[in-house]
C-alpha cells in the first residue's frame, strides 16, 4: 500500500494520530478524576439538583483547567519523561508533537477555561482554579518535585482543589464542608503517590528527581504511608461526624478504608514486590468510591 497523502486510510489514521497525541498531553484518566471530585463538591453544595449553569460551564471550565495544567506538566517534564519507563511513549519524548504545538495547545486550554469560568460561572471559581492551575503546572512541576522529598505533600494542595472549585461554582464562596472535602484529598495524595514511588524508585533516582524512597528509602516510605493512611482513615470519618453525610457514607468509608490499611500494613513488611502498585491503583478506585458514596448518601438524606 503506497504510503501518499492521497491515501485516505493513510490520512485518516494521521489524524486519528495527531488527535490520540493531544489527548494524551491532557492526562485524560487525571483530569476526569478532577472533574469528578469538582461535580461532588457540587452536588455537596445544593441540596436539590446542580443548577445546570453552574454543572456545564463550571465542569467545562474545570476541565479545561485541569487540561492545560496536565499539558504543561508534559512540556516541562519532556527531559525527565525521556528517562522513565512509564512516561517515555508520550507524545513530546517520543517526537509525535513539537514542545511548539504543546505550548499553544497548552495555552488555549488554559485561557478557554478562564473565559468559560468568568463568563458563564463566577469570579471566584476562576480565580480559585487560576491558583490551582499554577500550582500544578508551575509551583510543583517546575519547583517543588525537584526541590523537595515532600513535594506531593506540598504540592498536593493544588490536586485537593477541585472539590472547592466546584463548590464555589455553585455558591460563589468558600464553605467549612468544602475545606473538608480538599482534606480528605490532601490527605489521600501522599499515600496514594508515594506507593507509585516506590514502584518507580530506580527510575526516579536516575533523573535526579528527589521523591521520598529516593532520598529517605523504602522502608521510611512505607511507614510514612501507613501512618498517612491512619491520618486518612480519621479524616474520611469527619463527613458523617459533622454531620455533612450519613450511614451510607459512614458504610462506605469504613469498608473502603478497611482495605485501604490493609495495603499499606502488608507494604511494611516488603515481602511483596507487586503492592506497591497494587496500593497505587486500589487508592484511585478508592477515591472514587468514596467521593460516589457521598454523592449517594447527599441524595438518600435530601429526599428523606
Amino acid at each position: 500500500m503506497a504510503v501518499s497523502p492521497d491515501n485516505p486510510l493513510i490520512a485518516a489514521t494521521a489524524i486519528s494520530s495527531g488527535w490520540r497525541d493531544y489527548l494524551e498531553l491532557t492526562k485524560p484518566k487525571v483530569s476526569l478524576l478532577i472533574v469528578f471530585t469538582a461535580i461532588v463538591g457540587m452536588v455537596l453544595a445544593t441540596p436539590g439538583m446542580v443548577p445546570l449553569n453552574a454543572l456545564l460551564f463550571g465542569t467545562l471550565g474545570i476541565g479545561l483547567a485541569s487540561g492545560s495544567a496536565a499539558a504543561f506538566n508534559h512540556i516541562l517534564d519532556q527531559r525527565i519523561d525521556m528517562h522513565m519507563a512509564r512516561t517515555r511513549h508520550r507524545p513530546l519524548p517520543t517526537g509525535h508533537m513539537d514542545q511548539r504545538h504543546a505550548i499553544v495547545f497548552a495555552s488555549t486550554l488554559g485561557a478557554a477555561s478562564m473565559l468559560v469560568l468568568v463568563l458563564g460561572v463566577n469570579t471566584l471559581t476562576a480565580a480559585l482554579t487560576f491558583c490551582s492551575l499554577i500550582g500544578y503546572a508551575v509551583i510543583y512541576t517546575q519547583w517543588l518535585k525537584r526541590a523537595t522529598p515532600q513535594n506531593i505533600v506540598i504540592g498536593g494542595a493544588a490536586g485537593a482543589a477541585p472539590p472547592i472549585l466546584g463548590w464555589a461554582a455553585v455558591t460563589n464562596s468558600i464553605d467549612p464542608n468544602a475545606l473538608l472535602l480538599f482534606l480528605i484529598v490532601f490527605t489521600w495524595t501522599p499515600p496514594h503517590f508515594w506507593a507509585l514511588a516506590i514502584a518507580r524508585r530506580d527510575e526516579y533516582a536516575k533523573v535526579g528527581i528527589p521523591m521520598l524512597p529516593v532520598t529517605h528509602g523504602i522502608p521510611y516510605t512505607r511507614l510514612q504511608i501507613l501512618l498517612y493512611t491512619i491520618l486518612l482513615v480519621l479524616v474520611t470519618l469527619l463527613p458523617y461526624l459533622t454531620g455533612m453525610s450519613g450511614f451510607i457514607y459512614l458504610f462506605a468509608t469504613i469498608a473502603l478504608n478497611a482495605r485501604f490499611m490493609y495495603y499499606a500494613l502488608a507494604m511494611m513488611s516488603g515481602s511483596r514486590p507487586d503492592l506497591p502498585m497494587r496500593t497505587f491503583k486500589y487508592s484511585i478506585t478508592y477515591l472514587m468510591a468514596l467521593f460516589a458514596a457521598l454523592i449517594l448518601d447527599h441524595y438518600f438524606l435530601f429526599k428523606m
